[in-house]
């Protein structure tokens, strides 16, 4: 079937603007996407076991367990998850603009308090707590608000632009972290991003703006495939919550979702294990988390702009499988010490994680409407704040083991899961009530 061929000069100038300050919020709320340099610094070792000091310029801090440094990634995420709801509702009555620069003051005070207690309940507080409240109430206003100026048949490639901030932002922020904890120390690294955070973000949050009543984005010139483009009712939250649709999408969130954060909370420690003795990779473990925000980042877009051709379900499928492939050869991989296969595995998760960003909310915008998207989208993205239970269970187990090999195979399980639902999900049919045609 024929696909769109869409003159872009009928969308206003300033939905793109919407669209890229959307995904300048989302480079700073990206923080969360380079935890694995703090993990990294703070987990202790034979030579420095959990609770012993550590030594200048990190006077203060102690050495974590693994599982004590993957739980405020983990808090902030679960926060993150929760904080989409409360967020949704105040992006769709206030305004994206309210929420972004509350999601990026909070941020920034939760670096700031991160930093100056130096200690494993400072950063639950602090990055846990405080982080994941900014996270989403920044994220829910960036996507939907950019979102609402586009038409169906571009809901995958606009949602990707947004969200490819949020993975890009290990990008930068990895390599400065690394510089900034060798030079200034974990509480100045806090610092230093916590403000440049709060002054990105308040800036970009004043361009993000709701289209004018009555507008209507311009549909694409010629023939559309018909899956793509049909416009559904919006559904209210209370409708959503009693189709199996809506519980479908969380699950496939649960799954593409831990898969992906299963690998961002230990890539710089999955370099280090594969490298073994390369001296190079060791001082520069950062280079597996920068690399990983270029894929996700790259996997947003990508997936959005095939689901738009393909359909959301099949883009979704084939993430998944390959990057369940990958998960089920990792402890493979790692033992043979071959870095280049570590990176094509990694780059794997990471594209199927960073695709699945950009399809849920497209995803809840084809099935439940434009109009309630903030709100919608936060139940739906409770499934991401779940997911985050994967990742702490497996610094359980490697603490308890010493490795990751089970936690590789229950993540594969989980995200093959998801997949096989992907072949039965529909868009749901509304009900028709009295006086409606």
């Amino acid at each position: 079937m024929e696909l769109e061929t869409e003159d872009a000069t009928q969308v206003p100038a300033k939905a793109w603007g919407v669209t890229f300050a959307g995904t300048a919020v989302n480079l700073c709320l990206g923080i969360l996407y380079a935890w694995s340099i703090w993990k990294g610094k703070l987990v202790g070792d034979k030579a420095h076991p959990p609770g012993s000091a550590m030594a200048a310029p990190n006077e203060g801090w102690t050495y974590l367990t693994d599982a004590q440094a993957t739980s405020a990634y983990a808090v902030c995420g679960m926060i993150f998850a929760l904080m989409m709801i409360p967020g949704g509702r105040i992006q769709d009555r206030w305004g994206p603009r309210t929420g972004a620069t509350l999601g990026g003051l909070c941020l920034a005070a939760g670096c700031l308090l991160a930093g100056a207690m130096k200690s494993y309940v400072g950063l639950l507080l602090g990055f846990g707590v405080l982080g994941g409240i900014g996270m989403g109430f920044g994220y829910a206003a960036a996507t939907p608000a950019a979102v609402k100026w586009f038409g169906p048949h571009r809901r995958g490639l606009v949602a990707g632009i947004v969200v490819a901030g949020y993975g890009a932002a290990a990008i930068y922020i990895a390599p400065l972290a690394k510089s900034m904890i060798a030079h200034h120390g974990i509480s100045g690294s806090f610092y230093g991003l916590g403000l440049l955070f709060a002054a990105v973000v308040v800036v970009a949050s004043s361009f993000l703006v709701f289209p004018p009543a009555g507008y209507v984005p311009p549909p694409p010139k010629g023939p559309v495939r018909a899956k793509a483009a049909t416009n559904t009712a919006d559904w209210s939250v209370s409708e959503m919550l009693q189709t199996w649709q809506f519980y479908a999408l969380v699950f496939m969130f649960i799954g593409a979702a831990q898969s992906g954060l299963l690998v961002i909370a230990n890539a710089a420690p999955l370099l280090n294990a594969t490298a073994g003795g390369l001296a190079f990779f060791a001082a520069n473990a950062w280079l597996l988390a920068s690399y990983g925000g270029l894929v996700n980042a790259s996997g947003r877009v990508g997936t959005g702009f095939y689901s738009d051709v393909i359909g959301r379900s099949n883009a979704y499928l084939i993430n998944a499988v390959v990057s369940a492939t990958c998960l089920f050869l990792m402890p493979r991989i790692i033992a043979s010490g071959s870095v280049p296969m570590l990176f094509l595995a990694v780059g794997v998760a990471y594209w199927q994680y960073g695709g699945a960003l950009a399809l849920m909310p497209a995803f809840t915008a084809d099935f439940f409407g434009p109009k309630n998207l903030g709100t919608n989208y936060g139940f739906v993205f409770l499934g991401w704040g779940i997911a985050f239970f994967v990742p702490q269970l497996a610094g359980i187990l490697k603490d308890a083991t010493g490795g990751l090999d089970a936690a590789f195979t229950l993540s594969g399980l989980l995200l093959l899961a998801a997949a096989i639902l992907s072949l039965f999900l529909r868009r749901p049919e509304r009900p028709t009530t009295a006086g409606e045609v």
